[in-house]
């Protein structure tokens, strides 16, 4: 049957169509209230002039269709294709990661907040996002500050015999211990909650009547520490700038270059903008079918849906979208385009910022170019080091002996790209031949195959460490693949008498050279070479550091009878360290998968009363 036919048989019924080109290779999926009238718009003489629309449509050469039985359930199935099969002319959102939040559970008996990165829907609350872990630690360190709430799981701090340090200095209320009654530590909670959702005011104006209510009670110890929560809060709240009434809301913006969208949202919670987040994505189509695509899979993930969505144009299947973001989130959602007012002017505000990263990432572009053409030409390499390889060692006397690999593509990070080595060959400390294991695993001919080779290696040390490498180098029958270069740290010269301390320069050694090339001192080519190298060594420590936590583990539980390497694989993994383990309770032992009551009581029982 031609692609023709196939085309006028389509059913008038929702769904979605997969269209391939001639290797059979899915390039485009999307969904359709009406399949015959949805396809049979790309293919009209008269029909979609989009320039875009006609550049796909002259490679498709047949279309296959799943029907549903609802416009929703045709979205969530286009969802799904999508991430399974990533088709070029789809939008594929890789970075799926989701920011940070704090989350409460209000079931507890004592809520405390943790630091999480996704949203299930199990019922607590979520407060975010954050750009940052740091951003969150910081907005978690000043809720701890106005209200003192439990830091750490209520079974570990029962088991202490005092308060923990956070008592003493007045950022925890100490409920393990009954400083605080439940009521009294319910109301922080309440306050805290109201802080986190921008109800600032409304949170002034409770505080006051329970400081009211405790003075005119002659409770002037009460009184007192209402007073001080509340001058806490209003220096806070002064410092908030409510952009909007209401409850919680997100603005998108976006801005075209090419064959690139640059999405911004602004996420207002409470009224206050409490922050944003970029996103730079493929897109060959129409910007509306971009904005929608990027709404269907940014909020079918764990996020946080706010109440209102606004955007910058119209998309086609908004009931459709509104309807599944309302069954996910439990309440009401909307999505619309404001034309006036504040809501507007803040969808223009996240449309500049779209545009300024654009302007921001072009420059950035423009000026690595320049540094790397500089280094280029100031070490004499052969080609221009648009992807750069740096390789360090980490041990201690020999012992947990791990190394790592840090990519730099362009001259930024490319973390999807690092790797890291546990070194296996290698007794005691010899660092050349733990580089020389390394080597060998990275450039293994089917890694070379996979990940192509780098245009530039640095190694971490003098001329020694060149040679070194450079003779691995020959040995793998690599020589002239890649250009190597070392990068010495500049060294102190000590001397009590002097007035001032003096350092030497960096130093970059090249293979057949004695002395080194040295770099100007500040100037952008020694620094990214100066930061490849630190990057490498915070990479390796890293891991180093996680192997001896691991360690410390294993021969905290090793000899407890019922756990062996399936339990102990995933206490680590929920755990990860030994402090970490220390201070969870029983229920959250017995919460890992493999655990069982009796275990996790045997577990406790070690870390907590045997002196472990």
């Amino acid at each position: 049957m031609s692609l023709e036919d196939k085309i006028r048989q389509l059913p008038a019924s929702p769904g979605v169509y997969l269209m391939r080109d001639d290797a059979g290779t899915i390039i485009y999926i999307g969904k359709a209230r009406s399949l015959r009238q949805r396809v049979r718009s790309y293919f009209k003489a008269s029909g979609d002039s989009r320039y875009h629309v006609k550049f796909l449509v002259a490679r498709v050469t047949d279309i296959d269709v799943l029907l549903t039985d609802t416009e929703k359930e045709a979205l969530l199935l286009e969802n799904t294709l999508i991430k399974q099969h990533h088709p070029r002319y789809n939008l594929n959102l890789k970075d799926d990661k989701t920011y940070f939040s704090l989350r409460l559970d209000t079931r507890d008996e004592f809520p405390r907040f943790t630091l999480v990165r996704k949203m299930p829907r199990d019922g607590a609350r979520y407060f975010g996002p954050y750009a940052s872990a740091s951003a969150a630690r910081e907005v978690l360190r000043q809720l701890t500050r106005i209200f003192p709430l439990r830091h750490y799981p209520l079974a570990a701090c029962k088991a202490r015999k005092r308060p923990c340090l956070y008592n003493q200095i007045g950022q925890c209320s100490a409920p393990c211990h009954g400083l605080i009654t439940k009521k009294d530590y319910l109301a922080l909670v309440e306050g805290a909650m109201l802080f986190l959702e921008g109800k600032g005011r409304q949170l002034v104006a409770e505080f006051k009547r329970r400081m009211t209510e405790a003075a005119a009670g002659m409770y002037y110890e009460e009184a007192a520490r209402w007073r001080n929560l509340l001058r806490s809060i209003q220096i806070t709240v002064e410092k908030q700038k409510v952009v909007l009434r209401g409850g919680d809301s997100d603005v998108v913006g976006f801005h075209r270059q090419g064959n690139r969208i640059e999405l911004a949202i602004l996420f207002i919670r409470g009224g206050v903008l409490s922050g944003s987040r970029l996103f730079s994505l493929g897109w060959e189509l129409e910007d509306a079918a971009g904005i929608a695509a990027f709404l269907q899979q940014y909020y079918t993930a764990e996020v946080f849906i706010p109440g209102e969505i606004f955007l910058p144009l119209q998309i086609e299947h908004a009931a459709a979208l509104v309807e599944l973001l309302e069954e996910l989130k439990g309440s009401k959602v909307s999505i619309t385009c404001p034309q006036r007012g504040t809501k507007r002017e803040l969808v223009e505000l996240a449309c500049k910022n779209s545009e300024s990263a654009v302007r921001e990432r072009d420059e950035a572009t423009a000026s690595a170019a320049t540094t790397l053409a500089e280094l280029r030409q100031r070490l004499h390499l052969i080609r221009l080091p648009a992807r750069i390889e740096c390789y360090d060692i980490s041990n201690i006397q020999g012992r947990f002996s791990v190394g790592s690999g840090v990519t730099f593509r362009d001259a930024r990070p490319d973390k999807r790209n690092y790797r890291r080595y546990r070194i296996r060959t290698v007794e005691g400390q010899d660092d050349f031949a733990m580089l020389r294991e390394i080597f060998s695993r990275r450039f293994r001919k089917d890694n070379i195959e996979k990940n192509g080779l780098p245009d530039l290696v640095v190694v971490d040390g003098g001329i020694g460490q060149l040679n070194a490498a450079l003779e691995i180098v020959n040995e793998l029958g690599l020589a002239g693949g890649f250009d190597l270069v070392s990068l010495a740290k500049s060294r102190t010269a000590r001397d009590a008498a002097a007035d001032t301390v003096l350092k030497s320069d960096e130093r970059v050694f090249l293979p057949g050279r004695k002395n080194p090339v040295v770099l100007r001192q500040n100037s952008t080519p020694l620094l990214l070479l100066a930061a490849i190298r630190d990057e490498a060594h915070r990479f390796a420590i890293e891991y180093h550091r996680k192997l001896r936590g691991t360690e410390g583990i294993a021969s905290g539980i090793d000899a407890i009878p019922g756990i062996g390497p399936k339990r102990r694989t995933a206490l680590l993994k929920k755990f990860g360290s030994l402090q970490r383990l220390q201070e969870a309770g029983l229920d959250e032992f017995a919460e890992v998968e493999g655990m069982n009551r009796s275990i996790a009581g045997k577990l406790y029982e070690r870390l907590h009363h045997d002196g472990a």
